[in-house]
């Protein structure tokens, strides 16, 4: 039942014993099997995660992103030290444990602490990053960051609803599609209908046992290829 029943016979929301504001995301460091989020620092990690960005052979990458893309490295440097002081977006980067380099970047926003509310986005991973364990792994560190240590209710995926592979990695996660806000901004000079997606703290613990299963080392084969997909597996323990 998502609702009980006022003196007056009205349905209301379910209450939520002792709740309190939630901490704020703060700007530390989650180790992981394959990578390690840290908060991204333009001095360190700018010209790294520039060239990954530039290894890619054009800039389609960019399309649904509200910034880039960038013609040089120098352009992306000052991005980077714009982006990195911002305490809401929460930029961090990830940094690939196997080499050592900065691969990507994602970010924490909409932070509401008040309501447990929060939202993962401005995801902007590398060619050398997409769809590869880091990848998943990156989400699933600061996704546990936010429901286990810091105790949110709610946790959100906002992108272009013409974004077919966003949309489609947003589902791939466990989150759950909950519709399109229409012309809900103009970024780039265009309109944007919003596609929302969004998984809550009772969703959490069998998502995050599915990621801990895809993400074990005996579920890929010696070419690097997954022997169960994370859809599988959730469907296994439903």
């Amino acid at each position: 039942m998502s609702h009980t029943t006022n003196a007056f016979g009205q349905p209301i929301g379910l209450p939520v014993p002792g709740w309190t504001p939630r901490p704020r995301p703060e700007r530390v460091a989650l180790d992981g099997r394959y990578c390690r989020l840290e908060p991204l620092d333009a001095e360190r990690h700018a010209a790294e995660l520039y060239a990954a960005y530039a290894a890619a052979p054009d800039q389609r990458d960019w399309t649904y992103m509200a910034a880039g893309p960038f013609q040089d490295a120098a352009g992306y440097l000052a991005y980077a030290h714009k982006v990195a002081a911002s305490a809401d977006p929460l930029h961090y980067t990830v940094i690939d444990r196997a080499t050592g380099r900065a691969v990507g970047t994602l970010a924490l926003l909409r932070i509401e602490p008040v309501h447990g509310v929060i939202e993962v986005g401005w995801v902007a991973f590398s060619r050398a990053l997409q769809r590869t364990p880091i990848s998943t792994e990156a989400q699933y560190l600061l996704m546990k960051y936010v429901f286990d240590t810091l105790g949110y209710r709610r946790y959100e995926w906002k992108c272009d609803a013409l974004n077919g592979p966003s949309r489609n990695t947003a589902m791939r996660l466990g989150f759950q599609y909950e519709g399109v806000f229409r012309q809900a901004i103009v970024y780039k000079g265009r309109n944007r209908d919003t596609a929302w997606f969004a998984m809550i703290d009772r969703d959490w613990p069998a998502l995050a046992a599915a990621f801990e299963a895809w993400l074990a080392p005996d579920n890929f084969a010696a070419d690097g290829a997954q022997q169960r997909s994370l859809a599988a597996i959730r469907a296994g323990q439903a």
